[in-house]
């Protein structure tokens, strides 16, 4: 079963499809976007001295990819009913990885503004989840898949090593202004931009609480003076990056301000989304270098 292109929603209206799939009775979504295919699991060739989470590898029509057990990652129990379990086959971040899941229910149209963010114990940094959906009387947990897979895979992330090839940087006075929801990118993208020269950096956890900000800046005067560039996630409760987008350029007052959009969502068929909501450049997670090349561009 595809869910690629077809499915997609229109730039900037602040929505999302998420498909639902259960591990262990508990209900989880993930954005329509990620997913390339749901399929019935097949054989696995386990892998020696890999992390606990990853069950092996498959090939699928010649691609060779990992599968990660979704029970294991979550601490959760067994499959009640294995020949009901499936495999989510993904694509973000420039690869491909498989999510062993115990089914897979129905797709969801919903609002970012319905997601609530984390709050208490589960907004940590050792946490997976990055929102709450309320559907009724049951709730579905957004989960942080570029952080699972960055935790098994610590090469897939961003790293402050990429930065510092491209040599020594004279520090800039020049205020950035980032709206990302995970903590653990919010710490790495302060490490890797500090090394990078920007120390002045304004993060915020979500689109909406990034635009208020700016809207108020703006209305103590030029907000040239406050913030030279905007960088944002897409996928963000409350407001995604690709609506936030779209307000700045239909503010008065902000319409000038550059912005980067910086996700694992950035791919050569998904880049008109962000041309059509009027971002000047667009980058895909993990690619720091670029982003920092980028920066450059319009700061220096």
């Amino acid at each position: 079963m595809s869910y690629e292109n077809g499915i997609l929603l229109e730039s900037g209206t602040n929505e999302l499809e998420i498909v639902e799939f259960e591990v262990a009775g508990n209900k989880y979504g993930i954005n329509v976007i990620k997913v390339k295919e749901i399929i019935v699991p097949m054989t696995i060739t386990p892998i020696p001295h890999s992390d606990p989470s990853v069950e092996g590898i498959i090939q699928l029509r010649g691609e060779i990819l990992p599968v990660i057990n979704m029970e294991c990652v979550l601490g959760a129990g067994t499959s009640s009913d294995p020949k009901n379990d499936k495999y989510i086959v993904s694509s973000f971040n420039k690869q491909q990885v498989v999510f062993h899941v115990h089914n897979v229910t129905m797709i969801h149209r919903i609002s970012w503004d319905s997601i609530e963010k984390p709050t208490g114990a589960y907004s940590s940094g050792t946490s997976a989840i990055i929102g709450v959906i309320k559907l009724g009387d049951e709730m579905l947990l957004m989960l942080d898949f570029e952080k699972i897979v960055m935790e098994i895979s610590p090469e897939t992330g961003i790293r402050v090593e990429e930065v510092q090839k491209l040599g020594p940087r004279e520090r800039s006075d020049k205020r950035l202004l980032i709206a990302e929801d995970s903590p653990l990118l919010r710490k790495l993208l302060q490490e890797t931009l500090s090394e990078a020269g920007y120390d002045r950096l304004e993060f915020f956890e979500n689109g909406k609480e990034a635009l208020s900000y700016l809207e108020r800046a703006s209305e103590k005067g030029d907000i040239a003076d406050e913030i030279q560039l905007v960088i944002t996630d897409i996928e963000m409760p409350q407001m995604d990056g690709h609506h936030l987008t779209k307000r700045i350029r239909d503010h008065k007052g902000l319409s000038k301000l550059p912005i980067i959009i910086f996700s694992s969502l950035i791919t050569d068929d998904l880049k008109h989304k962000g041309i059509s909501v009027g971002a000047d450049e667009q980058v895909s997670k993990p690619e720091i270098a670029d982003l920092v090349l980028k920066i450059d561009q319009f700061v220096l």
